[in-house]
């Protein structure tokens, strides 16, 4: 990390620190508020937890970002960063309103693309294609992708909050390599406040992050993957970083969408616990096991991811074509799990699993 300067240093130290300091302050307030107004995550056949959780974890993720980014980001292109900080606030109160008292899944992805819409607008787009049109289409894909992935991801104690922690490790890593400023301080806010979330989410979890949280971590994230530049690697190669690091909520999305079309269930609105995590405790393995594989493979794609960087192109199409028929095979092999209510058609009613 020749390039990364002592000054980018102590700012991603503070911003980290900050929004570190905020989630573990703010985590236990925002449980207290839900406790109060009654927005809790009630159990049913459909989820894994069996006592009242409450929610706006997610609350306090957000205010930890925000808070650090404004008291220590002043080195931002204005412009962008309010177009993501809109965006994302958008993005959360769509969560939130949908945790409090449910949204349509066709309200909640008009929301997402008009969350998307202002980044589009501002500027933060995809640049890999040379036709502007495509790269627009691609952009408001990926964010939308992404959000859902993460939203579907919180699904087990600590797994989405920590995906999202690791994942942003890795962009914080390459945007240090490569002086990239705003990334940097995006992802080390990321990074504090998903940590000092985790204190109070990881199993057994006294309180989830709701849609307020995982739609937030989902946004930001995508964000983060299109700002992400390498002026000294190859286009036709570097697209690969971003879609590695966020690989494992790529992949669980895909996973329930093939699985659930397969059983003949409608992909996007029937719950289930047919996710990674749930097929990792089906195999045998503790909810703590199973968050902490998931874990692992993150941080291995976010290795391929950072080698990606330097590689040249045939080097990188060896590693995806070797990432993509390991994906293939776990698509094949934890699609012969037999977990809980596999064969169970279930109820169409919008919710997340816990």
């Amino acid at each position: 990390m020749s390039g990364l300067a002592s000054t980018d240093v102590t700012a991603y130290m503070l911003i980290f620190a900050t929004a570190l300091v905020v989630a573990v302050g703010g985590t236990p307030l925002m449980r207290y508020l839900a406790l109060r107004l009654g927005i809790i995550d009630q159990p049913n056949a459909r989820k894994i937890h069996i006592n009242p959780i409450p929610l706006l974890g997610g609350v306090a993720i957000y205010a930890a970002v925000v808070a650090a980014l404004l008291l220590f980001g002043n080195r931002f292109r204005l412009r962008e960063l309010l177009s993501i900080l809109v965006g994302a606030s958008l993005m959360s109160f769509l969560g939130l309103w949908d945790d409090r008292h449910s949204l349509s899944p066709f309200l909640k992805l008009i929301g997402q693309f008009l969350a998307a819409s202002i980044l589009v607008l501002s500027g933060v787009r995809i640049s890999t294609f040379p036709w502007t049109v495509v790269n627009i289409i691609v952009t408001l894909g990926w964010i939308v992708v992404i959000t859902n992935s993460m939203n579907l991801l919180d699904n087990m104690d600590g797994l989405s909050g920590g995906i999202g922690a690791v994942a942003a490790i890795f962009f914080l890593l390459l945007a240090a390599m490569n002086r990239q400023y705003l990334v940097g301080a995006l992802s080390a806010a990321l990074v504090g406040a998903c940590l000092g979330f985790l204190i109070y989410n990881f199993n057994p979890a006294r309180i989830f992050m709701g849609d307020a949280g995982s739609l937030f971590l989902g946004f930001v994230l995508a964000a983060v993957g299109i700002k992400l530049r390498f002026p000294e690697g190859v286009k036709i190669v570097t697209w690969m970083v971003p879609v590695l690091i966020m690989g494992l909520p790529l992949f669980d999305t895909v996973l329930v969408i093939i699985s659930r079309l397969r059983r003949g269930f409608n992909p996007l609105t029937t719950p289930g616990k047919d996710h990674i995590s749930h097929r990792l405790v089906a195999m045998g393995y503790t909810r703590r096991e199973a968050v902490l594989i998931c874990y692992l493979i993150c941080a291995g794609l976010g290795v391929l991811a950072i080698f990606v960087t330097q590689a040249n192109i045939m080097e990188g199409y060896i590693v995806g074509s070797v990432v993509g028929l390991s994906a293939l095979w776990a698509l094949w092999r934890l699609e012969q799990v037999n977990y809980p209510g596999k064969e169970a058609r279930g109820d169409f009613l919008h919710r997340k699993v816990h």
